[in-house]
């Protein structure tokens, strides 16, 4: 197979080398309106032709790949006193996977256990390309199913407007959660 950037011979759809002066992280911070912080791994400009490959088969492969560099490395740096709870945004397989689960199983480690299917949206509208207020009249209505730890790393693909964490992380704090933060692959303003 040939790495997607550079069109070497690779076994990996993205070779290591294009790993490395591609897709290293760089952890940003941003606060929500919510009062909760949203940590993310990329600019999403300057990844998007990645980003939007999650509901194709490539994008199962790419998604893999992101995950491994950036959640995963989090993952295994993150210490905690107690163990935590990783909770993706609405993580049901769309064209045969979930990207925000490929996102979450990768958080696993001895401080943090993924949780899925916890936070599923009943409305289904698609934001890309909608305005805040759009989203804010659409609201996700997250069907939320109990866990047992109380801490919790809330984690979807792209933040925007920070609208859809700020409805996860109000539907967490109803049912008695603690949401540390959030923690997404890209954020769009960054």
């Amino acid at each position: 197979m040939q790495c997607l950037i550079c069109r070497r011979f690779s076994p990996m759809h993205i070779c290591k080398s294009c790993q490395r002066l591609f897709l290293t992280p760089q952890l940003r911070k941003r606060s929500l309106p919510c009062g909760v912080d949203v940590y993310s791994f990329y600019d999403y400009h300057d990844n998007k032709s990645f980003i939007l490959t999650k509901h194709t088969d490539l994008g199962y492969h790419i998604y893999n790949i992101l995950a491994k560099n950036s959640f995963f490395p989090f993952g295994k740096a993150f210490v905690w006193e107690r163990t935590v709870a990783s909770v993706a945004i609405d993580d049901r397989p769309k064209s045969g996977y979930s990207h925000t689960a490929i996102l979450n199983k990768a958080l696993a480690s001895k401080t943090v256990k993924p949780r899925f299917a916890r936070l599923i949206a009943r409305n289904d509208v698609s934001y890309s390309g909608k305005t805040k207020n759009f989203r804010l009249q659409n609201p996700r209505d997250f069907h939320y199913k109990p866990f047992e730890e109380n801490e919790v790393i809330v984690v979807d693909d792209i933040v925007t407007t920070g609208t859809t964490l700020c409805e996860a992380v109000a539907k967490l704090k109803q049912n008695g959660k603690e949401v540390l933060f959030c923690l997404t692959l890209a954020d769009v303003i960054s």
